[in-house]
């Protein structure tokens, strides 16, 4: 110590107190399979989780589509042949073998609601069975005839006026109030997608919305708190999901994706949907430019010669897509207001999914909702190979995360075991005795 502070004139600073303690994730080790069943790509991931608790992807396979259209499957037969090809080329990158997986959702028309559920407690401290009885009751009350719940999310807890308890255990009321997130889908969509998957020897252990794992891949931990919109942009649907608080607060879900945007220059410049497709990836645009009327473009006619080619400007495809992608985000705007949030929602748009790479996406999102956009990828996940880590395989990686244990509250409570045998178990159980 220095004259000056033997003197008295000055002292030292106190100790800065340590850093709490942070929560300890409850992830599983692994390893464990996911399946991204989409309309234009079927892709399996298999990972674990690493000793310092983040994720490592050990094999992954993906292939075209086939057999799925806006997310349901239509031909069980095709389905079932894509799915085979993707897991076996995960299986034999990772030198495991799968029994169960992990499987997005996109089809059956998925809703979301939230549900305010009260339980008497007496003034004595809240219990683990206080909790899972006042979301068994929630999940009563969402119950809807012809339709399955696949998620019901615990938001938020209040103990009598005090409201935003993360945990209530231990803490003493007259009464526990659970702000309970519910979303579900046709009963009939998610038995054939069952079926597809029984048929590949694969149980399906969870079924997750798809916007929900893309935003566990993509959103920081900020975007989650303070709020943020994931927009998924696939192939047959774009779906959405409200984040805030930390927690998933809404999801919605449109019926045009990227692949309706290629039928549009199929159908308008006559030519073979591979060929468009090819347009729309090599010259498309969602912006225009003076240039795009100078580019002539070589276009393949429907049912010529491979030599017989039409001659269009490059601003002819940018003035096909252009309206199609702003009837999408009109649609999701549509859907946000819709869902009366406000500022619970944030001010943040994050895009994933395949369309979202379409140049000019970005800008033309930012203008139509209104918000600052950025564009997402996958973070936070070691080991994937350079053709799996960009917005298209935002869902895959996320269902990764969601079978490690991420975005699940009170992981330590088992909130299932009480919870009746729903249809799409029963299907599976029915699937692997017969099959």
């Amino acid at each position: 110590m220095n004259e000056l502070s033997q003197r008295g004139q000055f002292s030292l600073p106190p100790p800065m107190p340590p850093d709490p303690p942070q929560k300890q994730r409850n992830h599983r080790a692994g390893p464990f399979g996911v399946l991204d069943i989409g309309s234009t790509k079927i892709a399996c991931l298999i990972g674990r989780t690493e000793s310092d608790g983040t994720m490592r992807a050990l094999g992954s396979g993906f292939t075209r589509s086939r057999g799925v259209r806006c997310g349901g499957i239509t031909d069980l037969d095709e389905a079932e042949r894509a799915i085979r090809a993707a897991v076996a080329l995960a299986e034999e990158m990772a030198d495991y073998r799968l029994r169960s997986v992990t499987v997005n959702l996109s089809c059956g028309h998925p809703e979301s609601r939230l549900f305010n559920v009260q339980w008497p407690v007496g003034g004595r401290p809240v219990t683990e069975a206080d909790v899972k009885r006042v979301i068994t009751e929630g999940r009563a009350r969402a119950v809807t005839e012809g339709r399955e719940t696949i998620h019901s999310l615990p938001v938020s807890f209040s103990v009598d006026e005090t409201a935003g308890v993360d945990d209530p255990r231990g803490h003493h009321c007259d009464q526990l109030s659970a702000r309970l997130h519910v979303v579900d889908a046709l009963s009939m969509a998610l038995r054939n997608l069952g079926a597809a998957v029984g048929r590949c020897d694969l149980e399906i252990s969870e079924v997750v919305s798809a916007p929900f794992a893309a935003g566990l891949s993509c959103l920081v931990d900020d975007e989650r708190d303070l709020g943020a919109t994931v927009i998924d942009m696939g192939g047959g649907t774009t779906s959405l999901a409200v984040f805030g608080e930390g927690q998933l607060l809404h999801t919605a879900q449109v019926p045009v994706g990227g692949l309706h945007v290629t039928r549009d220059i199929a159908g308008v410049l006559s030519t073979p949907i591979d060929n468009a497709e090819r347009l729309k990836t090599l010259y498309g645009n969602a912006h225009s430019s003076p240039d795009d009327e100078r580019e002539i473009l070589a276009v393949q006619q429907i049912g010529e010669e491979d030599h017989q080619f039409a001659k269009i400007p490059r601003s002819m495809v940018v003035g096909i897509i252009k309206p199609r992608l702003e009837e999408t985000f009109e649609m999701v705007r549509d859907r946000l207001d819709g869902a009366g949030l406000g500022r619970a929602a944030g001010s943040r748009v994050v895009l994933a999914g395949g369309a979202s790479q379409l140049v000019g996406v970005r800008d033309l999102a930012a203008r139509v909702l209104n918000r600052p956009v950025r564009l997402g990828r996958p973070a936070g996940m070691r080991g994937l190979p350079e053709a799996a880590s960009g917005p298209a395989f935002a869902t895959a990686v996320g269902l990764l995360s969601w079978a490690a244990g991420e975005g699940r509250s009170l992981n330590d409570i088992d909130l299932d075991s009480d919870r009746p045998v729903g249809l799409l178990r029963r299907i599976i159980d029915f699937l692997r005795e017969r099959l």
